[in-house]
This record gives structure tokens, sequence and C-alpha cells, in this order.
């Protein structure tokens, strides 16, 4: 799982300047015409393509920063980060951010006389090792400018982001179970494959399986180069939930959740 937040410069700046009303162009869409009169600059950021998939994962990243009577900006340096977002497991229903970010910085360009910035050719993609399960395909850009580089005075600094939407291709999880019927410390076997998409490489798909309601996992095994996968857990009295989840290594190869047919004994006699 991703441990990185948001960094704390691009979530102060956001948020404080939503609570404040001065946030006037959060998003790419937004025109010149939508800053409010005290706002000295507005900052768009957009891609194109606006959408990824499989087979063409790049973009080109532009924005524009102009002033609020709409005249362009030029100079201004905005950093431009990629965000890929990850659900947060929260089976209790916490009041918790949903979400986990994983950022990476994609530069800083200048803007030109005419208040326009690029970034060419930005691959939209999971670039760390972490795990990609519960990753989330909608990819933010999100630009930023603080006019005085400090993140303690967020008044002065403006957001804009925009989502590039990642489209997957589709992977397939069979399986097999040595028992459907299990009480307290009986030892539960699944194996099975995961079969990917033609051209990617079979080996290291993540395969968790759950045993309780509150853990999202117990036991995690990586497939071999075949596909296959073998896992056993010790069952305890309380375990409720059988489920097996897959995460392929690609971003752009979609994972399998299926409940196995799992009955524990054990709990209806207590």
């Amino acid at each position: 799982m991703p441990s990185k937040t948001l960094s704390t410069r691009l979530a102060a700046t956001a948020a404080l300047l939503l609570a404040a009303g001065a946030l006037s162009a959060p998003l790419a869409s937004a025109a010149p015409s939508d800053a409010a009169p005290s706002d000295a600059y507005v900052l768009t950021v957009t891609t194109n393509p606006s959408s990824t998939a499989y087979d063409n994962r790049h973009v080109d990243v532009t924005g524009t920063v102009t002033k609020a009577d709409g005249t362009p900006a030029p100079n201004i340096p905005v950093t431009v980060q990629e965000v890929v977002q990850f659900t947060t497991w929260n089976p209790w229903g916490d009041p918790i951010d949903p979400n986990y970010y994983e950022p990476r910085d994609l530069g800083k360009p200048v803007s030109d006389a005419n208040g326009k910035f690029t970034i060419p050719d930005v691959d939209i993609d999971h670039t760390t090792g972490s795990s990609l399960l519960n990753v989330q395909h909608g990819v933010h850009i999100t630009a930023t400018y603080d006019v005085d580089g400090d993140p303690n005075t967020p008044q002065d600094g403006y957001f804009a982001d925009t989502t590039v939407n990642a489209s997957t291709k589709a992977s397939t999880l069979t399986y097999s179970v040595n028992k459907k019927k299990v009480k307290a410390g009986d030892i539960l076997t699944v194996q099975g494959k995961v079969t990917l998409p033609k051209g990617e490489e079979q080996q290291g798909t993540e395969v968790f399986l759950q045993t309780y309601w509150e853990q999202e996992s117990h036991v995690k095994v990586t497939t071999e180069d075949d596909g296959f996968f073998v896992l056993s857990v010790r069952v305890s009295s309380y375990d409720d939930t059988f489920t097996l989840r897959t995460a392929p290594r690609d971003m752009y190869v979609a994972g399998v959740e299926k409940k196995l047919p799992i009955t524990n004994t054990s709990l209806s006699s207590k």
C-alpha cells in the first residue's frame, strides 16, 4: 500500500483557499472570467489527450496563468505533479481521507509571453514499486503556484487540476479450495491462476486472501512465471470473510476480486 500523502504544500493551499473562497479556478476548464476581483492570478491545467489506454499512456500537459483581468501572466513558475490515487481500506466508516496519494513531480515550467506552459509527452503510469491494490484509474494532474514560495501563507497560492482516466485491460482469476467448510484450527489452502493480457509478464501479480472483515488481507503471495499461486492460512474462530483479491503490477491491467464459498462452522458455535 502506498504510504505517501499528497504534499503538505499542495493540500494546505487547496484546502485553505477553498475554505476561504479564494480558489477561483480549481478545475482545468476554468476561464479567466471566473476570477474573483481579489484574485491576482487564474491558473488552469489540461491534458491532450484527456484519457489514456493500455497501448497509449502519454499526454501533453498544458496550462495557462492569467491575471484577474484575463491578460497573460508571463514568467510564472508552475509546479506540476502527477498524483496516483488509491482507495483507503476503511470498513469501519471512520472519518478519514478516503484516498491515499502517490505524487510524482513532473517539473516546474515557466509561463511564456502568452501565459502558457507545457510539459510534453508525460507518462501517465505508476512508477514506483508500491502495491497496486486499491489503485484508482483516474490519475490527477495538479498545478500550483505560490506567489511568495512560503507554504505557511497559502492565501497567495493558486491551484488547478484535471483528471486523466486510464482505461484498463481485464485479467482473470481461477481458483480451487481444499475445503468449503472449515473450523478454527483448520488449514485452508487456496490455489489458482491469474491470467493477464497477452504480452504481459505473468509472474509477480499479488494475490491477497482476506479472512476477517476488519482486515483486507491475512496472507499474500505473488504468482509464479506461469501465473499460478498457492496460499495457506490457519483458520481462526472469528474468521467470517473469505475473499481473494489480485493486484497486477501494471496499472493498466485491472485486478480481480472474488468471494470464496467458505463457511466457518466455528462461528455458529459461539
